[in-house]
């Protein structure tokens, strides 16, 4: 057998529930919840979870009441946790190949060598490397392409004769074609609802269906993104291996407020700690942006206030200073109406360049800028914590009460040293 190159797809199982019972075994054989921002809804649901009939979403305050008859265990999402978890993962899984694309939080790209026996053995030992070195469970899926392997991956992980590793060339063709005949087109990568019906128009159902379709054909009715998918099924590799970027299109910097928040004082504090939030990242980045756009609104839930103010400031020059950028922001104050209750609001920067790609002339020169205030917030915040430096507003110390509500916070096990797990030798 020749050495063929593949790609493997890593994913963590409910990745946010295993991190948690990595260092909280109790957890194990329990339904587990985590809840999205302001333990507002369900994004997360252990096997257990799902078993009970939890939907994705699904409102808290209307689990809370059955919780305890289930015994299910909800908990606030743990970021800094789930953070420091996926970077172990990613390290690993960065041994294995010098092809490594971090496609999300929980899932990477791998591209492998081997024949098929080397590689669901490479498979497997990947799966139990992370699962005894970082404590999450993953599956793997191997495939020619990464659309294939994406579904080689929700095979392994949906059938448990795989054991959590499935390599596509390894299983019979008629066995993977009865799997493409049974699932939906909506269930491949990239394809949502609205082009499902399209699809469907065409009497593709699925996956199958389109893997059999015609790629000029799908090009003409849809986009070339979508004939690069058919074209992946029929293992053409077209979607390539992507770099980490540095550079972004944009950052948005936005949050619900555990309190609302009904004074323009108390939406001024917000914006000037997003302000100084979003030069530290430009700064880490080495990124400029020349617009900011500032926004805030009321929830959708309450029918009786209803605001939803915007205004987007054209930056003198590209700039990650911090007093730029937090002055910018304040352009939103005088939209905001007083004993409104807001309860989201943000800043989102845009056209974003390298610094220093274009140097302004010395009358334009900013002194903040050149004294790399946004490098050294990003250095304290980094070393110190969030909240233990500001400028203006953005410092001010025992302000409105809009933080994120995580009442149900586990331990941030790995990141904070009052909250590091002890181990006991009997």
């Amino acid at each position: 057998m020749r050495r063929m190159p593949q790609i493997a797809h890593v994913d963590v199982n409910c990745f946010y529930a295993s991190a948690e019972r990595a260092f909280n075994p109790a957890l194990e054989g329990r339904p587990v919840i985590v809840l999205s921002n302001n333990d507002g809804c369900a994004v997360t649901r252990s096997p257990e979870a799902k078993a009970l009939g939890i939907a994705m979403g699904e409102p808290w305050f209307k689990l809370a009441p059955r919780a305890k008859e289930w015994g299910l265990v909800a908990l606030s999402s743990n970021y800094e946790l789930y953070g420091d978890i996926s970077a172990r993962v990613m390290e690993l899984l960065g041994r294995y190949s010098a092809w490594l694309e971090v496609y999300s939080i929980d899932e990477a790209f791998l591209g492998v060598k081997g024949t098929p026996d080397e590689l669901l053995a490479l498979g497997r030992d990947m799966k139990a490397t992370v699962r005894r070195n970082v404590g999450v469970p993953v599956c793997v899926g191997i495939g020619p392409t990464k659309t294939i392997s994406k579904l080689a991956n929700k095979w392994a992980k949906n059938n448990p004769a795989f054991a959590g590793v499935c390599h596509w060339d390894s299983v019979p063709a008629a066995d993977r074609e009865g799997l493409m005949r049974r699932l939906s087109v909506i269930e491949i990568w990239g394809v949502a609802t609205r082009l499902t019906k399209r699809l469907n128009v065409l009497g593709i159902h699925s996956i199958l269906d389109l893997s059999r379709a015609d790629p000029v054909m799908i090009r003409d009715r849809f986009s070339v993104v979508m004939m690069r998918t058919v074209l992946e099924l029929q293992g053409t590799p077209c979607i390539p291996m992507e770099e980490e970027r540095i550079g972004r299109d944009q950052l948005i910097f936005s949050r619900s407020f555990a309190t609302p928040i009904t004074t323009a004082a108390g939406i001024r504090q917000v914006m000037s700690v997003y302000g100084q939030q979003a030069s530290a990242r430009l700064a880490k980045h080495g990124l400029q942006a020349k617009v900011l756009t500032a926004f805030a609104g009321t929830s959708h839930f309450n029918p009786n206030d209803t605001s939803y103010p915007t205004v987007s400031v054209a930056l003198p020059m590209p700039t990650a200073d911090p007093v730029l950028l937090t002055r910018a922001a304040h352009a939103l104050l005088p939209r905001i109406v007083e004993g409104i209750r807001y309860a989201r609001a943000g800043i989102m920067v845009t056209d974003l360049r390298p610094t220093g790609n274009q140097a302004p002339l010395s009358l334009f020169e900013n002194p903040h800028e050149e004294r790399h205030i946004g490098t050294l917030l990003e250095d304290v915040t980094k070393k110190y914590g969030r909240g233990s430096i500001g400028l203006g507003h953005g410092g001010i110390r025992g302000g409105p009460d809009w933080t994120m509500k995580r009442d149900m916070l586990s331990p941030r096990y790995t990141t904070h040293w009052d909250e590091l797990p002890l181990v006991k030798a009997a």
